[in-house]
């Protein structure tokens, strides 16, 4: 079988890649019954040569790989017939800007194992750029607070070589005396903890955050049974909320009231109660300035995120009053961190993070016949059809 690493052709570029040249020989030595081939590519974190050194065939042409692995959405012109392919597609809650791209899929005979389908069996996920997502937008919301309030300047992380390089900035300044709220329990809320934690910032308990006043800088890691409740006042459960979020309300008007600096590291799920309203921002007592928005779900559970932001221009203001943009250090604003490729801004931590995990996950369910369900799970098509699994995506593809 052989796996060809393809080249990332969205725009605007992306520079991350599935597998470093070290985790790919890692690979081959795991599996030498597989072959490993790499497409060309000007823009990759990691250039051509670094593969070349390492005795990988690097080729304009990978059309007669098995297996095409990559990051981002492939366009509909590049996509060849009949092959395996792993991706962010991008499809999977029905986003309508890409349905013709699951359709062309479908159409080509493709079997598509999207990142975002790579599960436990419990359903959690296994691969993921998450924790790298964490750890830019907590930076990244450091920034703005510096920048706005003329208190220390942060460089942006695509220009550092690495994530040591990042926390040898963040050594540099000093935080104020502010209070900050972490949703969120997986791997992005704890890869904004790492930056939190690195900056000494003390994590305090739900009831000392929610009835106390301090004289230096604190953060509250909040999970989803502490930021919704049930309507009916008896006590929540994760799974089932989990399972079916309408018996529950959302509880974070009591950190809103607390909170200088938020930042969104949570999953929201498909009509769970949003966590504040554009009504709820107006509320005199609505205290939150400052929004490093990760999860980053536009017009939903996080009313300032009014649209994506971008790593060139990564912050704007939202206007709680008139419900509009404004800029990001404009007086009474939410300044809002929005970035939605966030990793992207640390291409080479990033890169290197994933491929161990899915050289641990992956590859072995190639070659042990699946034992883990691994593939069986995360396979969204097959023989031009939706997988049974997936076949919640057929009104999508219909159109209806």
């Amino acid at each position: 079988m052989t796996f060809a690493i393809i080249k990332e052709r969205k725009n605007p570029p992306d520079r991350r890649v599935v597998f470093s040249p070290e985790h790919l020989a890692e690979a081959r030595t795991q599996f030498p019954e597989a072959t490993f081939i790499v497409e060309s590519s000007d823009i990759r974190i990691f250039p051509d040569e670094a593969y070349k050194k390492l005795g990988f065939e690097v080729l304009e042409d990978v059309s007669h790989a098995d297996v095409m692995i990559g990051v981002k959405e492939v366009p509909i012109e590049n996509l060849i017939p009949n092959k395996k392919y792993f991706f962010f597609s991008h499809t999977i809650k029905k986003q309508p800007y890409n349905r013709a791209l699951l359709i062309a899929m479908l159409e080509k005979n493709i079997e598509m194992f999207d990142h975002e389908t790579i599960i436990k069996k419990n359903g959690a996920r296994l691969i993921g750029f998450g924790r790298y997502a964490g750890l830019v937008g907590a930076y990244n919301g450091f920034r703005a607070l510096g920048l706005r309030d003329g208190l220390f300047t942060l460089p942006k992380v695509e220009t550092l070589a690495d994530l040591n390089e990042v926390k040898a900035e963040l050594d540099k300044i000093t935080i104020p005396n502010i209070k900050i709220l972490l949703t969120g329990t997986g791997k992005v809320a704890y890869g904004a903890k790492e930056i939190l934690d690195h900056l000494g910032i003390k994590q305090i308990s739900d009831a000392l955050y929610l009835t106390s006043k301090f004289t230096e800088p604190v953060y509250v890691m909040a999970d989803v049974m502490e930021y919704a409740k049930r309507k009916d006042g008896k006590v929540g459960d994760r799974f089932e909320f989990y399972k079916d979020p309408s018996g529950y309300e959302s509880n974070f008007m009591a950190y809103a009231k607390e909170t200088d600096y938020f930042i969104a590291g949570h999953f929201y799920g498909n009509n769970a109660p949003y966590l504040f309203t554009r009504e709820d921002a107006k509320h005199p007592d609505f205290r939150i300035n400052l929004v490093a928005d990760v999860s980053c779900d536009i017009d939903g559970p996080v009313a300032s995120t009014i649209r994506p932001s971008t790593i060139a221009d990564p912050f704007y203001g939202y206007d709680a009053k008139t419900e509009k943009e404004v800029a990001f250090n404009a007086e009474n604003a939410i300044t809002v961190m929005a970035v939605d490729n966030l990793p992207c801004e640390l291409p080479k931590d990033a890169s290197e993070g994933f491929g161990e995990t899915f050289l641990k996950h992956v590859i072995p369910a190639f070659f042990n016949t699946d034992e883990k369900e691994i593939l069986k799970r995360a396979r969204m098509t097959e023989k031009g059809k939706l997988t049974k699994r997936f076949n919640y995506l057929q009104d999508y593809v219909d159109g209806k």
